[in-house]
């Protein structure tokens, strides 16, 4: 695996592009606008034109895209949909931010989802995310410098620590810091809104959010992985919008919705369990004069891939996987089920998804989690209740999942391309 390969290069710099939310779908918006797709306001009313074309509209974290069918009445047959989410577990900046201790000036943080609280120890971290001011603009920021860091205690002053592992306290060890106290106040919000040019008198509130600083980069004797921040999950993010751009319109609508706050359950406006994905479709059947009931029959023709990250099989603790459904990187894409409906893969849906991958001679994988190891989520069956429509769930086989720095196979990302563009085809 050459670290030239075309795909890889383009997820690296993906993800080097979007430490928010925000940034990811201010990436995802720049790529669809190069490619000819046009931007909506889901605050204005939407033109009949929306029923053919390409088009797309994001709110906050959340953006959503899709191409018209190919044929006049296409969407009477329904849309294939791709899912994905922007957030990542990470350490955001409470509203009012700023604290000190023991001469040190810190930064109040709440963690953001299942972080693995140890990974973000002894890092460079930049701050990123938005400043929304008292004009109602929202202005993305970015600070790509090292700022902060969240030291560890030395061993000399922990020397259990090794023999009986590392606890930490969320509130007492997570809080960066940056600086020593002086005789000027900090305050870490007007830094932000200085970097950037702003009049710091004139920021009303933020989301903002620390990064690790270390760009994405290949791994390995033959650079057979990624390692990067937030690969969970905006590989996935990544490879919907590659697979959009690079398909044909189909006999179906060919839709990607790239949702937030999945990592904190997905109850929110811009979530999976929220009203977006359902409006903008009420929205293009309107524009398409598909009725009432022709939309539940367009529906009951659809499908959806939520493609979200998969466990790899960890070669240190390969104990903890079910012995029969072991993943690796570069083995393919990996079609998660659980008997609980904590995926919301059927056999039917698996069937869609491998067929799609054999077409495009791209191998498949499946996980299943071992009966005494509890299983995660994604917003897949989120999807499949709120729409009703068949849903699969799928995704890249990766290491050191919710860490700070994450894993996965280099050679995955044209396999899940193609894969993808293989099912919003069929």
């Amino acid at each position: 695996m050459s670290n030239t390969d075309s795909a890889v290069q383009d997820l690296l710099s993906y993800l080097d592009a979007a430490p928010s939310p925000y940034h990811a779908v201010q990436k995802a918006a720049e790529q669809l606008m190069a490619a000819g797709f046009t931007e909506l306001q889901d605050t204005s009313s939407w033109t009949l034109s929306i029923a053919s074309g390409r088009w797309f509209v994001r709110r906050g974290g959340a953006l959503i895209a899709w191409q018209a069918p190919g044929q006049t009445g296409g969407w009477h047959n329904g849309v294939r949909i791709i899912g994905a989410h922007t957030d990542s577990p990470n350490l955001r900046v409470k509203p009012t931010a700023d604290a000190t201790a023991a001469g040190y000036n810190q930064v109040g943080v709440e963690v953001y989802g299942g972080v693995l609280n140890n990974s973000w120890l002894d890092r460079d971290l930049g701050v990123s995310g938005r400043l929304v001011l008292n004009s109602g603009e929202s202005v993305l920021v970015r600070v790509d410098r090292p700022l902060a860091r969240v030291a560890q205690l030395a061993v000399h002053l922990d020397r259990e620590v090794n023999d009986k592992g590392l606890v930490l306290d969320k509130q007492l060890h997570l809080l960066p810091f940056v600086g020593l106290t002086g005789e000027i106040p900090h305050n870490f919000v007007s830094f932000v809104a200085r970097e950037h040019n702003l009049d710091p008198d004139h920021v009303v509130a933020h989301d903002l959010m620390f990064h690790d600083l270390t760009p994405a980069a290949t791994l390995g004797i033959d650079n057979e992985f990624v390692a990067s921040a937030r690969i969970d999950n905006l590989f996935s993010c990544w490879a919907a919008v590659a697979a959009l751009l690079r398909s044909e319109p189909g006999q179906q609508g060919q839709i990607i919705a790239l949702f937030d706050h999945e990592e904190v359950g997905s109850s929110s406006t811009t979530g999976a369990a929220g009203p977006l994905l359902e409006r903008v479709l009420q929205r293009i059947f309107a524009a398409a004069f598909v009725d009432v009931d022709g939309q539940a029959v367009a529906l009951a023709r659809s499908s959806c891939v939520s493609s979200d990250m998969a466990h790899a099989v960890h070669p240190n603790y390969a104990d903890r996987h079910e012995p029969q459904h072991r993943p690796l990187p570069n083995g393919g894409p990996v079609i998660k089920s659980n008997a609980n409906q904590r995926y919301a893969s059927t056999a039917d849906t698996a069937a869609l998804f491998a067929n799609a991958c054999a077409a495009a001679g791209v191998p498949s994988q499946f996980f299943v989690s071992k009966n005494s190891m509890p299983c995660g989520s994604t917003i897949g069956p989120i999807t499949a209740t709120r729409l009703g429509i068949d849903t699969v769930d799928i995704g890249c086989a990766m290491l050191s999942m919710h860490s700070a720095r994450e894993l996965c196979g280099s050679a995955d990302a044209s396999l899940m391309v193609r894969a993808l563009t293989s099912y919003l085809a069929r």
